[in-house]
């Protein structure tokens, strides 16, 4: 009777541990990916960025993030859908509107396979949108398999639709594009006080996004990723100075460990693998990026 006792205690011990197991993996049912094009790592040594610092606190993060070569747009925000790099999608120049090398696969979009192809296909009534400022970002992810298709003038405008967005749609994936950053380090310089101006006024932005969550009654099954697809120098983006290629990395949301500087290597192209980890998604073979785990609580 005794060990029929001390027997039934240890099943009912590991039946918990593994319903607490099982809740600390539930995935999210919403993930918000904001990009901010221009935003190098090193930003975070001078720019006043509350909210951002807000969010390392409360998820995991690295400013130590790289991007593909070369450190210029198009590359890399094909990089962070595509879970490859230039070699596999074929993006390979700055504006590239289309591959300039052949794809290596294709999928039923006729592109190379994103985060918003292996979403639609696994989950058919998702809702997915994509809102942002810089235009070159339109030839990046397949139009027909998105609800929302966004181009705006300014990031002004651009916050304004995507806390509308989330509110009255609760969209499963959406990306938010600012780009600010990057057009003040072109005409002004990087690391200048107006790049870091343009920086802080990215924070506030950033921090209607995450109000927006809050209103849309999200949070609770929401994760944030805040990253950028490059840095730069000078005025001038493209190459090789690690001012180019770290990138600030964050993640905050459910399942997601605190306060934790992540020591793993990640590239601009793990963001989607993590992406489709956190959706229970089937990682395409053909790409060559990795969930982040070590995020994972």
């Amino acid at each position: 009777m005794y060990l029929l006792r001390i027997s039934k205690t240890i099943m009912l011990l590991c039946a918990l541990l593994y319903i607490q197991h099982a809740q600390a993996q539930k995935k999210p049912q919403h993930i918000i990916l904001i990009g901010t094009d221009g935003f190098g790592a090193y930003a975070f040594r001078q720019a006043k960025v509350p909210v951002l610092r807000g969010l390392m606190q409360q998820g995991s993060w690295s400013l130590h993030a790289r991007t593909v070569l070369p450190s210029s747009s198009a590359p890399n925000w094909a990089s962070m859908v595509m879970g490859a790099g230039p070699e596999l999608h074929g993006y390979t120049t700055w504006g590239s509107k289309k591959p300039d090398l052949p794809a290596r696969v294709l999928d039923e979009y006729n592109m190379f396979p994103s985060v918003y192809s292996l979403l639609r296909k696994a989950k058919p009534h998702s809702e997915i949108g994509v809102i942002y400022e810089w235009e070159g970002i339109g030839y990046l992810f397949p139009k027909a398999a998105v609800n929302k298709d966004q181009n705006c003038d300014g990031d002004v405008a651009v916050s304004a639709a995507a806390t509308a967005y989330i509110k009255q749609a609760k969209p499963d994936f959406l990306f938010i594009h600012f780009h600010d950053v990057d057009s003040v380090g072109h005409n002004v310089g990087h690391g200048t006080p107006a790049y870091y101006a343009a920086v802080e006024r990215t924070d506030a932005h950033v921090g209607e996004i995450l109000q927006s969550i809050r209103e849309a009654g999200m949070e609770k099954n929401t994760v944030v990723i805040f990253t950028a697809d490059h840095g730069g120098i000078n005025k001038g983006h493209g190459s090789i100075s690690m001012n180019e290629m770290e990138i600030p990395w964050i993640v905050k949301g459910p399942g997601i460990r605190e306060n934790h500087e992540v020591e793993s290597s990640i590239m601009t192209f793990d963001t989607a693998a993590t992406i489709a980890s956190l959706f229970g998604l089937k990682i395409p073979q053909v790409w060559i990026g990795k969930p982040i785990k070590e995020i994972f609580k």
